[in-house]
């Protein structure tokens, strides 16, 4: 699937599909985007978020709840740039970014609530591949996330090309 039309996903696997609440906006420089699934859970604590883009993406996607928090920013650019070499395809966070200009300039897909310039502090806490909910839905590892201008649909397998 080269091309990512979450409105085509839906009209063909409607009845299968969990539809995010629209609360994201796009920041990276790919604007569509999708993969399978590794969730991070974590608060203003981006320890595992770094960890997780210093590791071989293979076309995934890491979708971080970061609790809706909009004081400390979760992905920043150089992380950003570590997932873009290691292979990911995109984070959907649940939470703030910051240096939206340079991840525009990225390709990689990045959805994410808001920006926010501060960085969080490193403690080391969250979790690796939980089930995370937010925006409406339960999103777990391994279940494969459609991203786009449209917004974000969530499959438990992978859909056909």
């Amino acid at each position: 699937m080269e091309k990512v039309s979450t409105p085509d996903i839906c009209d063909d696997h409607e009845s299968s599909l969990r539809v995010l609440d629209s609360i994201f906006n796009n920041y990276g420089g790919n604007k569509q985007f999708f993969g399978e699934v590794v969730t991070v859970k974590c608060h203003e604590d981006n320890s595992l978020v770094k960890e997780q883009a210093n590791q071989p993406g293979e076309g995934k996607v890491l979708v971080v709840d970061g609790g809706g928090s909009l004081r400390r920013a979760l992905l920043g650019d150089m992380i950003a740039e570590k997932a873009v070499a290691n292979g990911w395809a995109g984070f959907v966070i649940f939470g703030c970014i910051r240096d939206c200009d340079e991840i525009a300039a990225l390709k990689l897909g990045v959805k994410a609530l808001n920006t926010i310039p501060l960085k969080t502090d490193k403690r080391g806490i969250g979790d690796l591949n939980v089930a995370v909910t937010f925006a409406g839905h339960t999103i777990n590892p391994g279940d494969w996330i459609y991203c786009d201008n449209n917004g974000i649909v969530i499959s438990e397998t992978k859909l056909p090309e």
